[in-house]
C-alpha cells in the first residue's frame, strides 16, 4: 500500500504517541453504543492532540451574512428557515484538530463550512459541509474504527497496519484520503457539500431526501504547487476578510434529489451527478467580524437539530450532534 497521504499522514506522524490513550474494540452499530459520541471525541484527540479547541475543523474564521430564500425553497419544504430573509453566522475552517495547522498543507483538507441561520423566537438552523462530496465511510461507529487506527499506523508500524487492513475493507475511505482537491485560491472559492441526507416534508406533508451543496458564486479556483509556494501559513485567514470588505461573497445554496436508487443512511456514497438540483437560495457574506478565541470557543453548531419541515435521513447526524456539545464542553 502507498505510504499515507493528507491529513492522514500528519495524524499519524504527530499523534503515535497518542495511541495509549485511545480505547480498543471493533465498531458496533450507533444504536448500541451509547459512548459512541463522546468515544469519537477521544478519538480526534488520539489522533491530532488535546488543544482545548474544536476536536476537528480546530481553525477557522467567522463571518456574518444573509440568507435569501428561494421560491423553490418555499415549495419543498415548509421549514422556517426557507419562510423569509435571515441572517447568518458562518465559520469556515481548515481540517484536523490542529489550530496551527498551515492553511498551504494538504493536510487541511477537505475545507469546512459550518452556517448558522437565525430564525423567528430566537431559534437557529445549523448546517456543517466540507469541500469533499462524501464522507470516508458509512457510520460513526466505522468512523471510529478509522481515527483509532491512525496512530497505530505510523511508519515503525508492523505491517499490515491497523490503517492497510481498514482500508481493505473500506476502499472508500482510501479514495476520500488520496482524493482530496488541492489547497483552494480562497475559502470563497471551493464548493461545499453537506455529505449527510435530510427529509424535506412540504405543506401537504409530502417528503423529499436530499443532500446539501453549497457552489461558489466567485467560481472554483485551486493552486497549483508554484502559486502555492508563495501563500503563507495563513493565507485562507487573511484573505477572506479583506475580500468581503471588497466585495460580498456569495454561494448557492442547492439540494440534490434522491432517487429510489440512493442510500440515505451512506455519507460515503457521493450521490449520482445526474441527480436533479433544486436552488434553495443564495447566501451572501457580507462583513467580518472580530476573531477572538473567546469567540471561536462560544460559537456551537449542531446539524442535528431541524425545524419542522427537514427531518434527519441518516442516522449518523444523530452521533454527530451528541458529539459536538462534548467537544463544546471540553473546550471551555
Amino acid at each position: 500500500m502507498p505510504a499515507p497521504q493528507g491529513w492522514m499522514a500528519a495524524a499519524i506522524l504527530t499523534s503515535a504517541q497518542a495511541a495509549g490513550i485511545l480505547l480498543g474494540g471493533t465498531a458496533m452499530a450507533e444504536t448500541d453504543k451509547p459512548d459512541l459520541p463522546a468515544q469519537l471525541v477521544k478519538d480526534f484527540h488520539g489522533a491530532f492532540g488535546n488543544h482545548h479547541a474544536r476536536a476537528v475543523h480546530a481553525k477557522g474564521v467567522i463571518l456574518e451574512g444573509r440568507f435569501e430564500p428561494s421560491p423553490d425553497a418555499q415549495v419543498a419544504s415548509k421549514a422556517e428557515v426557507f419562510t423569509g430573509n435571515r441572517r447568518v453566522s458562518v465559520r469556515f475552517s481548515d481540517f484536523t484538530g490542529l489550530p496551527d495547522i498551515p492553511d498551504t498543507s494538504g493536510d487541511a483538507n477537505p475545507r469546512g463550512l459550518a452556517i448558522k441561520f437565525d430564525l423567528p423566537d430566537g431559534a437557529t438552523y445549523d448546517i456543517v459541509a466540507h469541500s469533499f462530496n462524501g464522507f470516508p465511510v458509512a457510520t460513526a461507529a466505522e468512523f471510529s474504527t478509522l481515527l483509532q487506527a491512525l496512530p497505530l499506523s505510523g511508519p515503525d508500524a508492523a505491517k499490515p497496519t491497523a490503517l492497510d487492513r481498514f482500508f481493505a475493507d473500506h476502499p472508500r475511505a482510501q479514495a476520500f484520503f488520496t482524493t482530496q482537491k488541492p489547497p483552494p485560491e480562497s475559502f470563497a472559492t471551493t464548493a461545499y457539500f453537506g455529505v449527510n441526507a435530510f427529509t424535506f416534508t412540504d405543506a401537504t406533508g409530502r417528503p423529499l431526501t436530499v443532500r446539501y451543496r453549497f457552489v461558489p458564486g466567485a467560481g472554483e479556483h485551486h493552486l497549483e504547487s508554484d502559486a502555492l509556494k508563495t501563500r503563507s501559513a495563513s493565507y485562507l485567514v487573511d484573505e477572506i476578510g479583506p475580500r468581503v470588505a471588497a466585495h460580498p461573497i456569495t454561494f448557492m445554496w442547492q439540494a440534490q434529489i434522491a432517487e429510489p436508487a440512493d442510500r440515505a443512511d451512506d455519507p460515503s456514497m457521493a450521490w449520482p451527478e445526474t441527480r436533479r438540483l433544486i436552488t434553495l437560495g443564495v447566501i451572501t457574506i457580507d462583513k467580518a467580524v472580530e476573531n477572538t478565541p473567546e469567540r471561536d470557543r462560544a460559537l456551537l453548531f449542531m446539524p442535528g437539530d431541524v425545524p419542522p419541515g427537514i427531518g434527519i435521513a441518516d442516522p449518523m447526524l444523530a452521533v454527530r450532534n451528541a458529539a459536538y456539545p462534548v467537544s463544546f464542553g471540553e473546550r471551555q
